[in-house]
């Protein structure tokens, strides 16, 4: 990928503000513009961490959970 990893960071941050957005403005239990906000976060960080990583060798230090993943670390 050749994003520049600033580029990318901006990317998420506006995902984050929109998403801030859709939640502020929300129009009941399963408002469409909130998870489209949402899954935009997702997307954003995954590209913000994989560019971040082939520039500098570096992650984060956060985890996109998905659905069901909490029932995996119960034992």
């Amino acid at each position: 990928m050749s994003i520049d990893p600033r580029v990318a960071l901006q990317t998420l941050v506006s995902a984050l503000e929109e998403h801030l957005n859709a939640a502020a403005s929300r129009r009941g239990e399963e408002d469409p513009a909130v998870e489209a906000a949402y899954l935009a976060i997702a997307d954003a960080f995954d590209t913000y961490e994989e560019v971040l990583y082939d520039a500098h060798g570096e992650v984060t230090p956060l985890v996109i959970y998905e659905e069901g993943d909490d029932d995996d670390d119960e034992s």
